[in-house]
C-alpha cells in the first residue's frame, strides 16, 4: 500500500497531465488529486494494521474477540469528475480489508483509471486488482450479476445508485452507494465577507464545479446578503476560464459540449424568467467552456433545484435559520454542505442540525481520507474513506470465550 501511495507520487506530473487532459480540470488540481489519491493509499495501510488485531471486550463472565474478514470480491464502480482519486478511495479501502477489486471506470475518463491499474499491477500480485471499461449500463451489470462478486461500490447519480442497490440487493450483494447532492452552502449573519467569499470560491469552482460536493444552493442571511453578492460577482467576473494547462487559467472546459449546453439553456431560462444573471469573462469556445456564472434565482425557480455540476451558482438571501434548517432538511438529499461564520460554535451546532453527511465550516474542502465520507438520504448508503470506509469490506466474526 505504501509502495502504491510513493509510485503515485513519483507519477505525479505525468498522471496530474493525464487528468487535466481528460476532464477538463486544471493542471494544478490534477497534480493535487494524484497527491490527494496518494494519502488514501497511506491511510488504509495504516487502518489495515489496526484493524488486523481485532477487538476485545471483557465482562465478568466471557471475553470476547470481534474479528474482521474480507468480504471477497468487490466491483468499483466509479465516474469520471475524478478519475483517480475515486478509483483509489475505493480501490484502497477494498485492498486494506484484504478483497480483490475489480475497477470499471467511466468510458469518458478511462486512460488515467488505466496508467492506475497498471501502476498496482506492477507491486501487487496478478489477479488481486483488475480493470474494465465501455458500456457503462452492460458491464456494471455483468458485475454486480457475477456471483463471484460479494460487494459493490458505486458512485454516480442518485437515479443510477437506485438501480444499482436494487438489482445487488436480488442477491444480497452488499452496496456502497455514493450519489448526488445538492450542497447548501450558508453564511450567517456574523460571518465576515471576504472570508465567506473565498470559502464559496473553492467550494464553488474547484474543479469546475463538477463534483458532487461543490456548494450548489447557496443562502446568505439578509443582514450581509448584498455585500456577499457584490464581493462575489466581482470575484466571478475576474476569473479566466481558458486552456487547463494555461497557469492562468481559473477554470478549465467542462467534461462535454452537452454539459455545457445543459447548464446554458438552464440559465437561459432563469433569465427569461426575470431572475437577475451576472455572468463572468468568456472562455476560448461556446461549446466546451462555460463562463462563470452568478443566478440570484428565487425557490421556484428550476436552477434552484437541479444539482447544477458546473460554474453556475444559484443565490438567494434568508432571514430565519430554523426555517432554513428545515428546507434544506426537506429535500431528501444530504452529501455535503458548508457553513460561514465568525462564531464556529454556533456554526457547528447549525451544521448538526443538518441531514447531511459532512460539513465545512469557514471551509470550501472538507474531505480528507481519514474521516467517511457518504450522504444522508437519496445521497447514497454508507460511507466511503475513515476506518467505516475499510469495514464496508469486512464481515464481522464474534468469538465467545468463558472464563
Amino acid at each position: 500500500m505504501r509502495k502504491i501511495a510513493a509510485e503515485l507520487r513519483a507519477d505525479s506530473q505525468p498522471l496530474g497531465s493525464m487528468i487535466a487532459g481528460e476532464s477538463g480540470k486544471r493542471l494544478a488540481e490534477g497534480v493535487g488529486e494524484v497527491e490527494f489519491s496518494a494519502r488514501y493509499f497511506d491511510w488504509f495501510a495504516e487502518a489495515a494494521i489496526a484493524m488486523a488485531d481485532g477487538e476485545q471486550r471483557v465482562t465478568s463472565e466471557r471475553r470476547f474477540l470481534v474479528n474482521r474478514r474480507p468480504v471477497g470480491v468487490t466491483a468499483a464502480l466509479s465516474t469520471w469528475n475524478f478519475p483517480l482519486s475515486i478509483p483509489a478511495r475505493k480501490v484502497a479501502a477494498a485492498l486494506a480489508a484484504g478483497c480483490p477489486v475489480v475497477l470499471k471506470t467511466s468510458e469518458v475518463t478511462p486512460l488515467t483509471s488505466y496508467e492506475f491499474i497498471k501502476l498496482i499491477d506492477g507491486i501487487l500480485p496478478a489477479g488481486v486488482v483488475g480493470y474494465v471499461v465501455g458500456d457503462s449500463k452492460e458491464l456494471s451489470n455483468a458485475l454486480i450479476d457475477n456471483p463471484d462478486v460479494a460487494a459493490v461500490s458505486f458512485t454516480g447519480s442518485t437515479t443510477v445508485g437506485r438501480q444499482v442497490g436494487m438489482r445487488a440487493a436480488q442477491s444480497f450483494t452488499r452496496a456502497t452507494l455514493e450519489l448526488g447532492g445538492r450542497a447548501p452552502f450558508i453564511v450567517r449573519a456574523d460571518a465576515d465577507v471576504d472570508a465567506a467569499v473565498s470559502t464559496l470560491m473553492i467550494a464553488k469552482f474547484r474543479n469546475n464545479g463538477e463534483s458532487c460536493i461543490a456548494a450548489n444552493n447557496v443562502f446568505v442571511h439578509e443582514a450581509k446578503y448584498r455585500q456577499v453578492v457584490d464581493e462575489f460577482v466581482r470575484r466571478v467576473q475576474s476569473m479566466k476560464t481558458g486552456d487547463q494547462f494555461d497557469e492562468g487559467s481559473d477554470l478549465g472546459p467542462m467534461i462535454s459540449a452537452e454539459a455545457t449546453t445543459r447548464l446554458r439553456r438552464l440559465v437561459s431560462a432563469a433569465e427569461q424568467e426575470g431572475e437577475k444573471v451576472w455572468r463572468g469573462a468568456d472562455g476560448p469556445n461556446q461549446t466546451t467552456f462555460l463562463e462563470p456564472t452568478v443566478v440570484e434565482v428565487r425557490s421556484d425557480n428550476e436552477a434552484w433545484h437541479q444539482e447544477i455540476f458546473g460554474p453556475v451558482c444559484a443565490i438567494q438571501p434568508y432571514s430565519d435559520e430554523a426555517s432554513l434548517i428545515d428546507d434544506i432538511n426537506s429535500w431528501g438529499v444530504g452529501l455535503a454542505g458548508y457553513v460561514c461564520g465568525s462564531d464556529t460554535t454556533g456554526a457547528a451546532k447549525l451544521a448538526e442540525n443538518l441531514n447531511i453527511g459532512i460539513v465545512g465550516i469557514n471551509n470550501g474542502a472538507p474531505n480528507t481520507p481519514e474521516v467517511p465520507f457518504g450522504g444522508f438520504g437519496d445521497s447514497g448508503v454508507g460511507r466511503e474513506g475513515g476506518l467505516t470506509g475499510m469495514f464496508e469490506f469486512t464481515e464481522e466474526q464474534t468469538v465467545s470465550v468463558a472464563h
